[in-house]
């Protein structure tokens, strides 16, 4: 991550409603087994097209009022990471995951030059203290749009499946947070675990695809 970018959380306002439509929707699926789930057309961020399709995310966003929740960053964080938007490497095991979204503005616009830095444990749950293995920044293109490939992220004691993120629009506040698998059975015990911050899963040939919409506050538009 750029030097420039400061590491403070972004918290929900006070005031704000915790759960939205989108939010009662994910909250839903949590039970579902992912097997169950995966091309089952469930439709959490956008519409899809055949479940054989690529996705086509479509800009779409219905909780422009209720900004993403935060969590907390973790113990494995590590500033200055690659800029790159794969994190995939020689060598790297694991099932191929893609995910790909938006990050809007409180006023539904998408914001364009977003940060999002991204960090995960690896197919065993381990995480690359050493080095920057799967982690890396990137930004978002004029439409606020972003594609991360990476791996689905290994379990590790206490905790659910799950990727870190901080997103920062240019010149605000970082909101650092989480994003979870549908159908996980931790999801029911991890004390961190929070049913707004579900992705959008589904099978891709041996590959998952995933969508996830970001809404930050602090942005210019």
């Amino acid at each position: 991550m750029a030097d420039e970018h400061t590491h403070t959380g972004d918290p929900v306002p006070p005031g704000r409603h915790p759960f939205s439509r989108k939010t009662l929707l994910k909250a839903a699926l949590v039970a579902v087994p992912m097997p169950a789930l995966l091309g089952s057309g469930v439709a959490l961020a956008r519409d899809h097209g055949p479940s054989d399709a690529p996705l086509a995310p479509t800009p779409v966003c219905d909780d422009g009022d209720d900004p993403t929740p935060s969590q907390i960053e973790g113990p494995y964080f590590k500033p200055n990471s690659p800029q790159r938007a794969s994190l995939l490497e020689p060598g790297t095991r694991g099932t191929r995951l893609t995910v790909g979204g938006f990050v809007f503005g409180l006023t539904c616009r998408p914001v364009a030059r977003a940060l999002l830095d991204f960090w995960q444990a690896d197919a065993t749950g381990a995480y690359d203290n050493r080095g920057f293995g799967l982690r890396g920044h990137q930004y978002t293109d004029a439409r606020g749009a972003f594609t991360l490939t990476t791996i689905v992220p290994g379990l590790y004691p206490g905790r659910t499946r799950h990727l870190h993120v901080k997103v920062q629009a240019p010149g605000g506040p970082v909101l650092t947070t989480q994003l979870y698998f549908p159908g996980e059975p931790r999801n029911n015990t991890d004390p961190i675990f929070h049913p707004a911050l579900l992705m959008n899963v589904r099978q891709a040939g041996p590959a998952l695809q995933a969508t996830f919409d970001f809404v930050i506050g602090g942005s210019r538009t």
